[in-house]
């Protein structure tokens, strides 16, 4: 078996053995036997032995996470340079000339040094300022490909780029369940996972390496040429940057060839990188002050088409902002249609002089983003409007700097109050599938969402909706669906969706109990009252009592119970064995179907379930009571008792 061979064999038996560990210590099912985990895991270190290489995660290494106070810096031995960049094929031919390169992708996350010394991973360092950057050797340690022992025992200094691939970060941003909480692109969560000061978390994040240059490697013959170190990283363990080799005539088939492939591509990349092979002479061609000579970087051309501008639709945001988005007629770009683009702000729209049917011309940023380029007519005959579009509010024109925005005046804008309204929809609120942030701000700037009761009442919208991009019949009809389905709810989840400060889902589960499900009486309730119930003290009380005494609170939450089929629930027979106590609950669970299940198990004996331990907390339950957990450090820090799920039950019957 060849090295590159054994070495995809060595991530496949690492992923198999991993997932065989987690179902089995984890989730209490065994996919292997006992017999062939450890024959597969006999395998694997037969490799490790074989290659000289192991790699970040092989279940043959037992990771010991740290925790640091601040990152440490380090100055680079030569400063990291920034590439000189075109846009045009022909002046890449042109930097070429009659040398052979190679193409690869410039990956968009964050570039690390690595050095290796005797054969085992030494330091990592972050590009920073590109004089001096900060020392994440913890961090790389638990990369999901870095090797930490490679066959070589030389001095290996190496570059690449820290990246996170496209399908994690959309697996990381789906568990998130608040939408402001989201990371907004691969590369600024890649940024943060890189330079935690807590490595558990970036060994959560599988942060991956992609070399691109070899710095150093004293004693090893590369024959001049870059492609060679390129595939001596391979035989080391190192996952390299997708490459190509080219000369002056195949390299505009090779950028055909990566245009292709970005739209589908994992990685995050915003162009091309073009380097010279000959090792020599690209060194010889020395530096200027900001940019290498043996390397350029390629920025996508962009595909640019003229239309015609219908309309500038003002869009409100939660932060009172008014943005301006060209509508315009329907063009073909980078292989999608688009007929609206964001203007950004009164500056820009000002500076295109944008007026209704003015010819346009359109392009994708970056092959995503829809941009005006220009405007051919420059009309300027856009009226800025002196009313939100959302609530009618005054409208209000600010200068921060260079630049003038419009925002919108009232203070009680709905479009301010997207959160409350994404949190009324929300999982452990009224759960209304499909109704995602998103979708909520399109409604509210449309006008079609005011207050709660309104979104049952999207019929009223029907055919603006299903002509809405991103919307049709089978959209329409699924969030209709959707809602009908939330409005047969529970008292807790009403109160909760709410959104009263403080008020969370435990503490609505507790005043409901306390109040017996008499939402009446609840809201009429005093001070005097309220702080009887185990978790709302007198802010909680407070907070209560001010939003139940504004009129306009009471008036839209009877429009709401108008549209709401409340289950009525039974009182508990169970005895309050739990008052005042608050568990925390980890891990999974196997006497209980899931961890709601045993979270209303606690609730309905007077106790309260938190997500976090503190040192108000009773109990930390978890069936791995010895794990190294965060919440079992932090429970013993504190002195919190970690119990197992068998000692709850215990507890139940005495």
């Amino acid at each position: 078996m060849k090295q590159d061979q054994k070495m995809q064999r060595m991530k496949e038996l690492s992923a198999l053995l991993l997932q065989a560990s987690r179902a089995y210590y984890q989730e209490n099912r065994e996919i292997l036997s006992n017999f062939e985990y450890d024959r597969l895991y006999d395998e694997l270190l037969k490799l490790e032995e074989d290659t000289g290489v192991v790699l970040a995660g092989s279940p043959s290494q037992k990771v010991g996470y740290e925790i640091l106070s601040e990152l440490p810096k380090e100055a680079h031995e030569s400063p990291m340079l920034s590439l000189d960049k075109t846009k045009e094929v022909e002046a890449l031919q042109e930097w070429l000339g009659s040398q052979k390169g190679l193409l690869s992708w410039k990956l968009d996350g964050l570039t690390i040094v690595l050095t290796y010394e005797g054969g085992s991973l030494a330091k990592a360092v972050t590009r920073g300022n590109g004089e001096i950057g900060e020392v994440i050797t913890s961090n790389a340690r638990v990369f999901a490909n870095v090797p930490l022992k490679i066959p070589y025992e030389g001095q290996l200094v190496l570059r690449g780029e820290a990246v996170i691939r496209y399908s994690d970060f959309n697996r990381i941003n789906g568990e998130i369940q608040d939408v402001d909480a989201r990371y907004k692109n691969p590369r600024n969560l890649c940024s943060g996972s890189v330079r935690q000061l807590n490595n558990e978390i970036t060994a959560q994040r599988n942060v991956c390496f992609e070399a691109f240059s070899l710095v150093r490697a004293d004693g090893v013959n590369f024959e001049n040429s870059r492609e060679k170190q390129f595939q001596w990283l391979l035989s080391q363990g190192f996952d390299v940057v997708e490459y190509r080799q080219v000369d002056r005539e195949t390299l505009p088939e090779a950028v055909n060839h990566f245009a292709e492939a970005v739209q589908t591509y994992d990685i995050p990349s915003d162009g091309l990188v073009l380097l010279m092979d000959d090792i020599a002479y690209g060194e010889s061609l020395g530096r200027t002050a900001k940019f290498p000579r043996n390397s350029i970087a390629f920025k996508w051309a962009d595909e640019i088409r003229e239309t015609r501008l219908k309309e500038i639709e003002w869009s409100a945001s939660r932060t009172g902002l008014i943005n301006p988005v060209a509508i315009f007629e329907p063009v073909e770009l980078e292989g999608t249609t688009v007929s609206r683009a964001s203007v950004h702000n009164i500056s820009i729209m000002e500076a295109l002089a944008l007026g209704e049917g003015d010819t346009i011309t359109v392009y994708k940023a970056n092959m995503i983003i829809p941009q005006i380029a220009e405007n051919l007519t420059r009309s300027g005959s856009i009226r800025i409007p002196d009313q939100c579009p959302v609530c009618g509010g005054a409208t209000q024109i600010r200068q921060v700097g260079e630049v003038r925005s419009l925002y919108c005046t009232n203070q009680d804008c709905q479009a301010k109050k997207i959160k409350s309204f994404a949190l009324f929809v929300s999982r452990d609120a009224l759960n209304i599938d499909g109704m995602s942030e998103a979708t909520l701000e399109k409604f509210i700037a449309a006008g079609f969402i005011h207050e709660f009761a309104d979104i049952f009442h999207l019929e009223r919208h029907q055919e603006a909706i299903t002509t809405m991009e991103g919307f049709g019949q089978k959209s329409y009809d699924n969030l209709v669906a959707a809602a009908k389905a939330a409005s047969h709810t529970t008292w807790p989840r009403v109160i909760y969706g709410l959104g009263i400060p403080g008020i969370g889902t435990a503490n609505a589960r507790m005043l409901c109990r306390e109040f017996h499900w008499d939402f009446d009486r609840m809201r009429h309730a005093q001070k005097e009252e309220l702080v009887l119930v185990d978790g709302i003290g007198e802010v909680l009380a407070e907070a209560w009592m001010g939003y139940f005494a504004s009129e306009k609170n009471n008036g839209q939450v009877d429009r709401l119970l108008a549209e709401l089929t409340i289950e009525q629930e039974e009182e508990s027979q169970e005895t309050a064995v739990f008052s005042g106590m608050t568990f925390v609950i980890t891990g999974s669970v196997e006497h209980f179907a899931n961890r709601k299940e045993l979270q209303a198990a606690i609730e309905a004996r007077g106790g309260k379930a938190t997500s976090s331990v503190t040192s108000k907390t009773t109990y930390l339950i978890n069936n791995d009571v010895t794990s190294n957990s965060s919440k079992n450090k932090k429970a013993k820090e504190l002195g919190v008792p970690i119990i197992s799920e068998q000692d709850f039950l215990a507890m139940l019957e005495e």
